[in-house]
């Protein structure tokens, strides 16, 4: 592994910006912004736009997501948010009356409300797990499944306190009991690292604006091979076997894509937006993510010391690229303005602080988060 050296040079923030909240939305790359402006002037002349154009560039991004995250291009479908793919998986899923579908307290609402959802409609009953006082997510999510499980849904990295969860433990208590796994990597994929083999989830979903470094509205589902025969939440025509073929598409062709293509969203052909998700992953796979993940564990062990000794304490059992703090007694009322008054971005979500930090911070990003969380909390 290489620790990366500050790269704030490839992106678009002023020395007065000390931003700290990757896990709410990601700067763009300067190189995936260009991307994008240049995808977008493609429809300032239509004309020259050629039937190939609806596939190339989904495809080539397609590609690069399979690789970021250890997958066959032919397992990953493109959607537009994590709601879309946990409604494309959990319309797959197969729940029983009776059988239970577990969450995580505090997780995030998208995969709530599918979840929800899909309890009451097959009268299944929802399992929440309780956040552990200990803060060992992985071993109360266990203790909650058991023979009467048919659906687990957990997310890799909580995206409130920042704890790692053992998804390949996960995943082998799923297997024992005939339990689906929908994995929500939105919080990791780009910054952890994930052995999709290990593990071996029958769905997993991103959302590329954080961690991915990509644009809103742009993600990515990975659908195993045993559930690449299901149905799709549309009725698209980019999603039929033949539609490369304009001339034909008037015949009206029932025969979808045999793999995880037959999932795409509608218009996924999208000028503007692919090329940016395309140069931001391509970044990624550039840098290398076991080198980030070294590289973001290295700046925040030593930011977790220094914001100890300001009596700010993290959470336990943190993922590498996450720190998510708590206070006595709560967060301070108005720290999160005033810290982005200062030029410090952090984002407060429910009685935690998270600090997340990039390859563009570095140390006077650092000392200028300290110096004004310490004031604030003196009543400076």
């Amino acid at each position: 592994m290489t620790l990366i050296p500050c790269q704030r040079h490839l992106f678009d923030i002023p020395e007065e910006v000390a931003y700290f909240d990757c896990a709410k939305m990601s700067p763009l790359l300067v190189a995936a912004g260009e991307a994008g402006r240049e995808g977008l002037m493609r429809k300032a002349h239509p004309w020259e736009l050629k039937a190939e154009h609806w596939f190339d560039e989904s495809e080539r991004v397609r590609g690069l997501a399979a690789r970021l995250i250890g997958a066959a291009a032919e397992d990953v479908a493109i959607i537009p948010s994590v709601s879309y793919g946990l409604a494309t998986a959990l319309r797959n899923a197969r729940v029983a009356a009776g059988q239970t579908v577990v969450t995580l307290a505090e997780d995030f609402p998208s995969t709530i409300y599918a979840c929800r959802a899909l309890a009451a409609r097959e009268e299944a009953r929802l399992v929440t797990v309780a956040r552990p006082a200990e803060g060992d997510w992985t071993a109360a999510i266990l203790e909650a499944i058991d023979g009467a499980t048919a659906l687990v849904c957990a997310p890799h990295v909580h995206w409130v306190c920042g704890t790692r969860i053992d998804v390949e433990a996960l995943a082998r208590r799923c297997r024992s009991v005939g339990a689906i796994l929908v994995l929500d990597t939105t919080q990791s994929i780009g910054a952890l690292p994930l052995d999709l083999q290990a593990v071996d989830p029958d769905y997993l979903v991103a959302a590329s604006y954080k961690w991915m470094m990509g644009p809103y509205s742009v993600g990515f589902l990975y659908v195993a091979p045993r559930h690449q025969q299901g149905v799709p939440i549309e009725e698209g025509w980019v999603t039929r076997k033949g539609a490369e073929d304009f001339r034909s598409l008037a015949a009206y062709g029932e025969a979808l894509e045999p793999n995880a293509r037959r999932f795409d969203m509608g218009e996924r052909s999208n000028f503007a937006l692919l090329p940016v998700a395309g140069a931001a992953i391509a970044q990624l796979l550039d840098w290398g993510v076991e080198n980030i993940r070294e590289t973001l564990d290295a700046f925040n062990a030593a930011l977790e010391a220094r914001l100890a000794a300001v009596a700010v304490r993290a959470a336990s059992g943190r993922a590498p690229h996450y720190l998510s703090v708590g206070f006595e007694g709560g967060p301070p009322e108005g720290i999160e303005a005033r810290l982005a008054a200062q030029g410090v971005h952090v984002s407060l979500r429910g009685d935690r602080m998270r600090i997340t930090a990039h390859l563009y911070n570095h140390e006077g990003d650092a000392e200028r988060l300290i110096r004004h969380l310490a004031s604030a909390l003196q009543g400076g």
